[in-house]
C-alpha cells in the first residue's frame, strides 16, 4: 500500500528545475518509496545491493552508461565517486530531473554534493509520516489511534501499512540493524553498550537544554566522545536540535539548544513505554506531546523544501515560548510563538503562558498559539487555542497572512 506523501508535489516541482534531486532522510521513512512512485518511469539502482556496487566500483563508465538518460541511485553515499561522475554527465547534457539521489547518512551525501553538484542538486528531507499521512494510512488500513497511541507508535511508514506488525518488535529490529550499524560504519564503536546508554539518556532528556556535559558524564564517556556520537544521531536524522531564536531584543536569553528526537515512537521505545497505556501515566508524557508537535512543525516545514528555521526562547526572567518562527507579514517581518501543553482542558494557566510566550518581543509577536491535548479549537483572552489534531493545519499555515481561520 502506497501513501502519498505531503513532499511529492515539491519533489516534482524541484525536479522541474535541477538535473539532480536528492532525498535523504532516517532509514526506513519511505524514501525509496517516494522516488520510485514519482519516478517510475526511471531504472532504479540500490547500492546497497553488493553486486551493483561491485559493478560500480570497478568499472564505473561502463556502470553509467546503463543510465545515460537517468536513473534513481538508493543510498548513493556507498559510492563517493558517483558524485564526481554525475557532475561531468549533468554539465554535458543538463535535463532537469535526469537523477535521483537518496541517502540515510545525510554526512556522507552532504559531503559527495557539497564537492561535486553544489548548483546542480535540489535538495529535500524525508522524515516519518506526520499526522496526516498517518490518518490516511489509517483509513486505508482501518486503524485508528487516539494521542497517546499516535505517540507511542510514532509515523515510521512500516509500522502503519504493514497489518499486525508490533512498534515493540519493529524498532527492537530497527535499533539493532540500522542505528547501531551506521553508528559502527562511521565512528568505529566496538563496545555498543556505552553507545546504547547515551542514546536511551537523550531519550529521557526530551523537551530539555542539551546539557552536553552532564550527558556524558552520566554515560561514561568523554565529552568529546558524547559530542561526536550526538552529531551522528542528528545527521543520521534520529535526534534534531531545536536552536534558541538568534535576537536577544535586549535581553538575556538562553544559547543553548533543546533535545528531541525526529520520532516520538522511538524515543517511546528507549524510554520502555511499550503502550498508549503506560504512557497516558508516564512522567515524560508533556515532553513527548511537545516533542510530537515540533515534529509536525518541522516535517510541514521540510515536505515544502523550506529549511526549518524554527526556534525556541527562554529568558533568565522565566519568559519562554516552546517554538518561535518569523512570519512574512503585508507589515514586515513578524513572530509567531506557541506554547504547547500536553492536557485535555485548556486552564487559565495556559491561557497565561501562551500570552506571556509573546512577551519577549510584544512589538513584533502575532496573536501567540496554544496548541494543547484536546479539542478545543477557539480564541480566548488573545490567545488562539488549537487541538492536537489540528497541527498539521497550522504547521502548514501560509506564512504570508497573518490570520488562518481555525476550524471549530
Amino acid at each position: 500500500m502506497v501513501i502519498g506523501r505531503r513532499i511529492e508535489e515539491t519533489v516534482r516541482r524541484v525536479a522541474s528545475a535541477f538535473p539532480v534531486v536528492a532525498v535523504t532522510g532516517p532509514r526506513q521513512s519511505g524514501k525509496t518509496t517516494l522516488v520510485r512512485h514519482v519516478f517510475a518511469d526511471k531504472p532504479y539502482v540500490s547500492l546497497e545491493d553488493p553486486m551493483e556496487l561491485a559493478f560500480a566500483v570497478e568499472d564505473p563508465r561502463g556502470f553509467l552508461a546503463r543510465f545515460d538518460q537517468g536513473a534513481v541511485f538508493d543510498e548513493a553515499q556507498r559510492w563517493p565517486a558517483l558524485f564526481s561522475h554525475l557532475q561531468g554527465m549533468v554539465d554535458a547534457r543538463r535535463i532537469p530531473g535526469r537523477f535521483v539521489l537518496t541517502g540515510s547518512q545525510q554526512f556522507g551525501l552532504m559531503a559527495g554534493i557539497s564537492q561535486s553538484l553544489a548548483g546542480r542538486v535540489a535538495m529535500l528531507t524525508l522524515l516519518p509520516f506526520g499526522l496526516a499521512e498517518i490518518t490516511d494510512a489509517g483509513h486505508r488500513s482501518g486503524q485508528s489511534d487516539g494521542l497517546d497511541g499516535l505517540l507511542c507508535t510514532g509515523g515510521y511508514p512500516a509500522l502503519h501499512v504493514q497489518p499486525g506488525l508490533q512498534a515493540s518488535d519493529w524498532f527492537a529490529s530497527y535499533v539493532a540493524t540500522y542505528l547501531e550499524r551506521d553508528v559502527r560504519q562511521v565512528l568505529k564503536v566496538q563496545d555498543l553498550g556505552n553507545f546504547q546508554r547515551f542514546v536511551r539518556l537523550c531519550a529521557g532528556r526530551i523537551g530539555q537544554l542539551l546539557n552536553l556535559s552532564a550527558l556524558a558524564n552520566e554515560a561514561g564517556v568523554a565529552q568529546t566522545t558524547a559530542r561526536a556520537w550526538l552529531t551522528v544521531l542528528e545527521a543520521s536524522h534520529m535526534v534534531h536540535l531545536l536552536q534558541p531564536y538568534h535576537r536577544n531584543f535586549g535581553k538575556r536569553l538562553v544559547k543553548t539548544p533543546k533535545l528531541y528526537f525526529v520520532d516520538t515512537g522511538l524515543a517511546c521505545w528507549l524510554l520502555g513505554l511499550r503502550s498508549a497505556e503506560m504512557l497516558a501515566l508516564h512522567p515524560m508524557r508533556g515532553a513527548l506531546f511537545e516533542n510530537w508537535v515540533v515534529g509536525e512543525f518541522l516535517k510541514a516545514r521540510l515536505n515544502q523544501g523550506e529549511p526549518a528555521d524554527l526556534h525556541f526562547w527562554r529568558d533568565n526572567n522565566g519568559l519562554e515560548a516552546d517554538l518561535v518562527f518569523e512570519v512574512a507579514t503585508p507589515q514586515g517581518v513578524r513572530l509567531q510563538t506557541v506554547e504547547i501543553k500536553s492536557g485535555r482542558t485548556v486552564t487559565n494557566d495556559a491561557v497565561r503562558a501562551g500570552r506571556r510566550s509573546a512577551a519577549v518581543a510584544p512589538d513584533e509577536a502575532l496573536t501567540p498559539w496554544l496548541v494543547h491535548g484536546g479539542d478545543d479549537c477557539y480564541v480566548r483572552s488573545g490567545v488562539r487555542v488549537v487541538p492536537w489534531h489540528q497541527v498539521p493545519d497550522v504547521a502548514a499555515w501560509d506564512r504570508r497572512l497573518e490570520e488562518r481561520p481555525l476550524t471549530r
